[in-house]
Order: C-alpha cells, then structure tokens, then sequence
C-alpha cells in the first residue's frame, strides 16, 4: 500500500535550505490554517492525474516550448484554470485546495499549479517574483521563456517585460542587465513567503487582524528575522490589544530597521505600549 502525502511540520521549515523547502506541502500546510480537515493527498493526487493525462503527448513533443504549450492547452482550456479577476482579492485565490476545487486562482497559486505540473513532466519550469504580478520561466537554450499563468500562460516578450517593470521602477525601463536581475528565479522560500503576504495583505485591508497575524507568525516561521513581517505581526497584536506582543515585535523591527521611514511613529508606539497609553484604533 502506497504512503500518503505527508505534509511538512511548520517548525522544520525555517532550518531548511531554500530550495529544499517542499513547496507543494508547504503551500497546502498555509491552507490548513484555514481549512484544519484539507486532505493533502487529494490535492497531490489531482496534480498527479493532471500531469498523467499529459505524459503521452509531452512525451511526443521536441522542442520545450511546444511542450509548454501542450501544458498551458490542458491547464487552461482543457481543465479550465484561470485568473480571477472579478475577485482578485478573495482570499480563497491564495489557498491551493480551493483553487484546486474551483479552478480560480491569483497569478501566485496559478503558476504554482504550473510549476508542479510542469515538473511532474520533466520540465525545470522556475517562478519569477515579479514586480506586481508573478511569472514563471522555462531556460530555453541560452535564452527564457517567460509566461503568465494569471492570462492563461500567454508568453511575454522583452518589450512587455520592460513595460510591466517600469511602474514598479519610478518609471524607468529596466535595462537588460536589470531586466535579468527581476527575472531571476524565485526560490521556494520567497514563493511561500510571497503568498503569505498577500494573504496578510487582504486580511489587514479586511480588519482581520487574528488571520492577519496568522500570517506573519508563518512568514516569521520561515524567516525568523524578517523584519517587514515583525513589524505587521507587532501592528496585528496591537491591534488585537496584546500589548506584550506588539511591543517586542516593533521593538525588535527597529532594531533591524533603526532608520526606516516608519521608525519615528512606530518608536513613538513603542513608548505609548511601554507606558500604558497606547489603545488600538
């Protein structure tokens, strides 16, 4: 008899190296937060039978990117995956099992989906944390494929890339040099750590502060010194009113970030826990 899928324990995580890091358990791991019952191996067994109804035809097929366009094929029209666009901020789009179940996603879990499938069939397919938007890669010869799986996995060229970029870059265009720097690939750790945040993200716009915190306490299990995630989860507690906690965390983030832009008001916080006087607005 065959072992299920197991998934990882959270508190393994953060001593691994970056690419060890089980991205499929540990995307599904983020989604039992919110869904405690997820049957992991169901999700694995999905992907697996995505890849299974491929293998025939990947296998017939020469040069990579016809190959990616038998995937994209299957992914997109055959099975119907998708952006969703009508609810881009639905937390639902970042939790694998629901984009799994309704075949909805963000560009992040969509080109995780991707990836798996894409890896099951022998094919190196590399996320890209992407300004605004993430993309996947595929090394083809001394060149890349780039794609977008938010639109069905259309490729995008140099030009495109340039023009997605500038706004994120005070407008400038990237050169090829910077151009190449934004297209490396993103390891496992910064794709967790990337949904995590936008998770984080929709809960805070909501108020959610308890999901909130939920989030930056896993991005802070992941890396333990991240200071952008030591300051949400101190502003989550504070907003919760645990004072102890809040207090530590901005305490800790201005000792990693003496001269951020936001340390006047947050050591201006500190010393409102510290004395009592500080109340959640």
């Amino acid at each position: 008899m065959c072992a299920g899928f197991e998934l990882p324990d959270w508190n393994s995580l953060a001593g691994q190296e970056d690419d060890a890091l089980p991205l499929l358990g540990a995307a599904l791991l983020i989604a039992r937060d919110e869904y405690p019952q997820l049957d992991a191996d169901l999700y694995d067994s999905l992907l697996q039978s995505h890849a299974d109804a491929l293998r025939e035809r990947i296998d017939a097929i020469e040069p990579l990117p016809l190959k990616m366009q038998a995937i994209n094929r299957h992914l997109f029209e055959e099975l119907g995956y998708a952006g969703n666009r009508e609810e881009y901020y639905d937390p639902r789009n970042s939790y694998l099992n629901e984009v799994f179940e309704r075949r909805l996603g963000n560009p992040i879990s969509l080109a995780l989906v991707h990836m798996e499938v894409a890896h099951r069939l022998g094919l190196p397919l590399d996320g890209v944390s992407f300004p605004g938007h993430f993309l996947v890669r595929l090394s083809v010869g001394d060149g890349m494929l780039v794609m977008d799986p938010f639109n069905r996995g259309r490729p995008l060229d140099e030009d495109e890339l340039r023009q997605r970029a500038s706004p994120h870059l005070g407008g400038e265009l990237p050169d090829d040099e910077a151009l190449y720097r934004i297209l490396h690939p993103a390891s496992h750790r910064a794709i967790l750590m990337r949904m995590l945040r936008n998770l984080h993200g929709v809960y805070a716009d909501r108020d959610d502060w308890e999901r909130a915190v939920r989030c930056a306490d896993r991005i802070l299990t992941l890396a333990p010194d991240n200071a952008e995630a030591l300051r949400d989860r101190g502003l989550g507690y504070f907003k919760l009113g645990h004072r102890h906690g809040a207090r530590h965390d901005l305490g800790r983030y201005l000792q990693l970030h003496p001269q951020a832009a936001d340390a006047g008001t947050l050591r201006e916080r500190v010393v409102e826990l510290s004395s009592g006087s500080a109340r959640p607005n």
